[in-house]
């Protein structure tokens, strides 16, 4: 009976239009278009990942092998599971013509590759003309920055190690391109036969082997990984096909698009604050409507009721509005956003994005019209009739703080499913709630403050006005602040985080990182590169090690992910080493290093923060396969090692005798001035054609580059906030509006003018703004230096710039919405305002 006669009501208030509710929906239909947007490319591209798996990664499947070619036992098993097997080998390079030299990625190919898709080139030719050369020179085909960089063309000679080739066209793409991962060099595909004097594929030297297998129509691809490992066991091979063709670049997109929606639940809470106070001004509108229906009988529960009906209603109305931008943007935009996607994607309307963002909204309007709800529907209707809702307590029954909590933890729920992400979405969750929180006693703390200075601000009347609003009954400083602040703070802290990320790798590791990593020096060129060095004036430090790969399978005989999980160290080969006496600026924090003379059984000593992490002990048994080979050692010892310098550091070194008789080649890392870099890299690139260069300067420009797209992308994501954060405001200034106007008439009819009246508005929209940016970048600062300190242990500076652009900004924001609504109370009759008063 209360719910229809509730629905009854509820449909009558509705026929009246929006009137009250336009900031509510505004707030509902950008937060659930923010996340369905993220979601919707996010989904997007996972399916177009599906549906192009196998192009992307050039075959149903690959196997891939560190170091090393396939032996005769796995050519012969891949030879019977596919109908066609394709042998890729990728590896850098210095590419030389003349005195030009240059990094690349080198990519050498058989004559079955492509397997799926086709390589294309300017001038257009089939590749097997462009790889067979001509002149008596085999062919290259070079990505156009490697052409601009060593200043060639079509028809020029390039040299790879020992060996020349002829320039035959530029790449314009490769359709396993997205395989590639990260590449320090421009691309350069070669025949891998024409490499067989060019002394880059010798044994120890590093490179990656993938064959591509085009296998049988019906190949279950779920088991065929399980036969690989178990035919090939010990081989250290790892498995990709097309049912994930590109896993890197999936796992990047999942990891951003979760952490986007996180970005974008901040800006539903800042909706959370408008939707909770346009309800509570709509309610506050409502007062002799509710206080005559309390007087004819309505009971709580109908009052709680018709108006929970008309949320639901207008929330549903605003959550579909929202769903239908959200989505239709991104589709509609789909040609622009696929032309600057890496990977391909697949544009359409996904129910998953769409249900994400729908539960989202619903639970955030839910747990911000509550207590507002709750408190109308606890006022006695006497209380209504002398001065609204000021009346009620508080806090509402005891039910609705527990619903309250109840709705918080399946937000908070929802949003660790959805993103797969616990710790994040707990820090993110504890972030909102700790800002909100800081906010809203910033905002108390804010009308104190000006009552305090208002009796110190005599003979500037505009001043004592605006610090009167701000301080006085019916302030807008809590929504202003609350709204403008969350937003503030996330871009605050991204801003921060993004220039102190930038400080650490453009200013402070070139001080302390190396200047040059040479890879691939034979043992037999250690003694002449040495002697280089070591003649050179600016050469300051030169650190060297025997340089080998290898994968940790077991640890303890179980596989090593059963035992640490998904660490990162197991995340495919890592740098290994051995060396007779502890590496000198290492510091063995547990166990014991064996004596330089040790030749007993394989020993390890392993990085002792990720040892840690892995949950590894002293005594524990770890096999590494190395070219094929597995090494049993024992974990002897953990040591400190420093990467934060981008110098030389091993997680794993073994003894002497463990390692030295594979075949490997020598890694140094030397440290000089600038004025020496160009000599020292045209002399090892003269005398040693085989041994790589990598320029960590470069390194550095391009790791900057990559981080400069990440900060754009959660830029964006906090700008949406940063609008909703707009709207509230908006709203907030429109609830004002009729005191501003009362406030100004009064003050004509004291003698105030125009001017006086309008500097007195923009100066409290101005100082409210100035103080919810002051506080959202004290809350940003504080949020990225935790983040830099504890999450990416860097060090910390405040970034002046980006600090006053927030300050900047949010007195900005705040004067444009406090001007929009000034006109009125500007051109507003005092009569007829002062007639009209209550």
């Amino acid at each position: 009976m209360s719910l229809r006669v509730a629905a009854r009501l509820a449909a009558r208030e509705l026929r009246g239009g929006l009137k009250g509710f336009r900031v509510f929906l505004g707030c509902v239909i950008l937060g659930v278009a923010a996340i369905a947007a993220v979601g919707t490319v996010r989904e997007s591209i996972a399916e177009g990942l599906a549906q192009e798996g196998a192009r992307l990664l050039g075959g149903d499947a690959e196997i891939e092998l560190t170091y090393r070619f396939a032996d005769e036992v796995e050519r012969a098993w891949m030879a019977e599971t596919a109908t066609q097997v394709s042998e890729i080998v990728d590896f850098r390079s210095m590419a030389s013509a003349g005195e030009e030299r240059a990094l690349t990625q080198v990519k050498s190919v058989d004559t079955a590759y492509p397997l799926v898709g086709s390589v294309e080139t300017n001038p257009p030719l089939p590749i097997e003309e462009a790889l067979a050369g001509q002149g008596g020179l085999p062919g290259a085909i070079l990505h156009p920055l490697l052409t601009e960089r060593l200043g060639v063309g079509p028809g020029d000679t390039i040299r790879l190690g020992t060996q020349d080739f002829r320039v035959m066209a530029e790449l314009v793409s490769e359709p396993d391109n997205a395989t590639a991962g990260f590449a320090l060099g421009p691309r350069t595909i070669v025949a891998t036969e024409a490499l067989a004097n060019s002394g880059l594929l010798a044994p120890g030297t590093l490179f990656t082997t993938r064959y591509r297998l085009d296998l049988p129509p019906g190949t279950d691809l779920a088991a065929t990984p399980a036969a690989a490992e178990e035919t090939l066991q010990d081989s250290g091979l790892r498995w990709s096909d097309a049912r994930n063709g590109a896993p890197g670049a999936a796992e990047f997109v999942d990891r951003l698009g979760a952490f986007l929606v996180l970005v974008g639940l901040s800006g539903l809470a800042v909706g959370g604050v408008g939707i909770s106070a346009a309800l509570r001004g709509y309610l506050a509108g409502k007062t002799h409507v509710i206080a005559t229906l309390r007087t004819l009988g309505a009971s709580q529960r109908v009052i709680f009721l018709t108006y929970f009906i008309q949320v639901g209603v207008l929330a549903l109305f605003g959550i579909l509005l929202g769903l239908a931008l959200g989505v239709g943007v991104p589709v509609l935009l789909s040609p622009i956003i696929e032309a600057r996607l890496p990977v391909p994607a697949v544009f359409s309307a996904y129910p998953g994005p769409m249900a994400e963002a729908a539960l989202y909204s619903l639970l955030t309007v839910l747990i911000f019209t509550l207590w507002p709800l709750a408190r109308a529907r606890d006022t006695r209707a006497a209380a209504l009739y002398r001065d609204a809702l000021t009346q009620a307590r508080a806090l509402p029954a005891p039910i609705f703080i527990a619903w309250t909590v109840v709705l918080l933890l399946a937000l908070i729920v929802a949003a660790t499913c959805f993103s797969g992400t616990l710790w994040l979405t707990l820090w993110t969750a504890g972030g909102i709630a700790g800002a909100l929180f800081l906010l809203a006693l910033a905002a108390l703390g804010i009308r104190a403050l000006s009552q305090a200075l208002r009796p110190r601000t005599r003979g500037k009347p505009a001043l004592s006005w605006a610090l009167a609003a701000i301080g006085g009954p019916g302030s807008t400083a809590g929504p202003v602040v609350l709204s403008l602040g969350l937003g503030l703070s996330v871009l605050a802290a991204i801003g921060q985080i993004d220039q102190n990320l930038r400080g650490a790798i453009e200013r402070d590791l070139p001080d302390q990182a190396p200047s040059f990593f040479f890879v691939d020096i034979q043992k037999d060129q250690m003694p002449g590169f040495m002697a280089r060095m070591e003649e050179d004036e600016g050469v300051t430090r030169i650190d060297q090690a025997p340089m080998l790969r290898g994968i940790i399978t077991r640890i303890n005989d179980k596989p090593a992910a059963e035992v640490a999980g998904n660490h990162w160290v197991l995340e495919g080969d890592r740098g290994v080493t051995y060396a007779a006496a502890k590496p000198g600026r290492e510091t063995v924090t547990e166990g014991e290093w064996w004596p330089e003379d040790y030749a007993g059984e394989p020993l390890v000593s392993f990085a002792a923060e990720e040892a840690a992490e892995m949950g590894l002990k002293i005594g524990d048994m770890l096999t590494v396969n190395i070219l094929g080979r597995d090494v049993t050692a024992r974990v002897a010892s953990f040591r400190e090692v420093d990467f934060s310098s981008a110098g030389m550091g091993f997680i794993l070194v073994m003894n002497e005798a463990a390692l030295a008789g594979a075949p490997h080649t020598f890694l140094a890392t030397v440290y000089s001035d600038q004025a020496s870099e160009s000599a020292i890299f045209n002399d090892i690139a003269e005398a040693y054609p085989n041994v790589t260069a990598v320029r960590v300067r470069d390194a550095i420009e391009q790791f900057s580059g990559l981080l400069a797209g990440l900060a754009s992308a959660t830029a964006w994501g906090a700008a949406a906030t940063l609008l909703t954060g707009f709207l509230v405001l908006i709203g907030a200034a429109a609830a004002d509006q009729r005191s501003r106007s009362y406030e100004a008439a009064i003050l004509k009819t004291l003698g105030a003018t125009r001017a006086r009246i309008l500097a007195g508005l923009t100066l409290r929209a101005a100082l409210l703004g100035a103080a919810a940016g002051s506080v959202a970048l004290a809350a940003g600062i504080t949020g990225a230096w935790a983040v830099s300190h504890f999450i990416m242990e860097t060090g910390f500076e405040v970034a002046w710039g980006p600090a006053i652009a927030v300050v900047t900004g949010g007195a900005l924001i705040s004067l444009l919405a406090g001007l929009g609504f000034a006109l009125d109370p500007m051109s507003a009759k005092p009569a007829r305002v002062l007639r009209s008063a209550d």
